[in-house]
């Protein structure tokens, strides 16, 4: 099973160990685009144009120590991919706290997707950054184009024969989209939150507490140890462990959507 995630926009003060090195990052095929990413991001920070930076990232003034800290990317110091992510999601998955078996299903399983990287495993070594995939690079371009070019051989061989779980927000999940059989091995989620009204159950799109439900079931689905087979395998695990689980209907070709129906954030 392969299971992708966003990334967060918050991200570690600081590294704790050697620079950066592309050659020691998982995907080794994304190196020569994650090149051009990185030498693209930091000539653009370390330009002195703070308004024309802060704008190619869609940054507020308040977030120009972002792009100092961008500058410095290539001699800064590294931490695995797993600790350099602390925002919602990765609070509620916890993953010092996984028992060993997890931790190891979680290094095999998860990729992250990155603006800067295009992806990573969570034992990559990378520095704290800011580069969020809407910005537009000299060079570059939009980065969901310029990924989106770049990623589709790399995740396909990831994806090998398993299921996928895609928990990839939107902008993201524009990266790479599952084409044909691996589309049909492919789930989405949507968060959904039920709340009792005086007119009965209501159920609306959960925006940013959904990233905590979404951490939440890759940390049980990684403590049970499930091993899925294929999409229906990954949505009876699931309900295996009281997810409330409604399956969209199929669209050939598309990777199938599913609800999960939650009355706690």
């Amino acid at each position: 099973m392969l299971i992708l995630l966003p990334p967060s926009e918050g991200k570690a003060e600081s590294g704790t160990g050697r620079r950066l090195d592309l050659a020691r990052l998982s995907l080794p095929e994304l190196n020569p685009a994650r090149s051009v990413v990185l030498a693209e991001l930091v000539g653009l920070c370390g330009a002195g144009d703070e308004a024309a930076a802060l704008d190619a990232l869609g940054l507020t003034p308040g977030l120009a120590g972002e792009l100092r800290r961008n500058a410095r990317l290539e001699r800064a110091a590294t931490a695995p991919a797993g600790r350099i992510y602390t925002g919602v999601l990765y609070e509620a998955l916890d993953l010092t706290s996984l028992p060993p078996a997890a931790q190891r299903a979680a290094r095999r399983s998860v990729l992250v997707s990155s603006g800067l990287w295009g992806a990573v495993r969570l034992t990559d070594r990378i520095p704290p950054y800011r580069c969020p995939i809407g910005a537009r690079l000299p060079g570059v371009g939009a980065l969901s184009a310029y990924w989106r070019r770049a990623l589709a051989p790399a995740m396909e061989a990831a994806a090998g024969g398993g299921p996928v779980l895609d928990l990839r927000s939107g902008a993201y999940a524009a990266t790479w989209t599952p084409r044909g059989e691996l589309a049909e091995r492919t789930v989405t989620v949507r968060v959904l939150h039920e709340r009792d009204t005086p007119q009965g159950p209501v159920r609306s799109v959960v925006s940013h507490f959904n990233k905590a439900t979404k951490g939440r079931l890759v940390r049980d689905l990684l403590t049970a140890g499930a091993r899925p087979s294929d999409a229906g395998g990954l949505v009876t695990a699931l309900r295996d462990l009281k997810y409330t689980v409604l399956v969209q209907p199929p669209v050939a070709g598309r990777p199938r959507a599913v609800d999960v129906v939650v009355t706690q954030l």
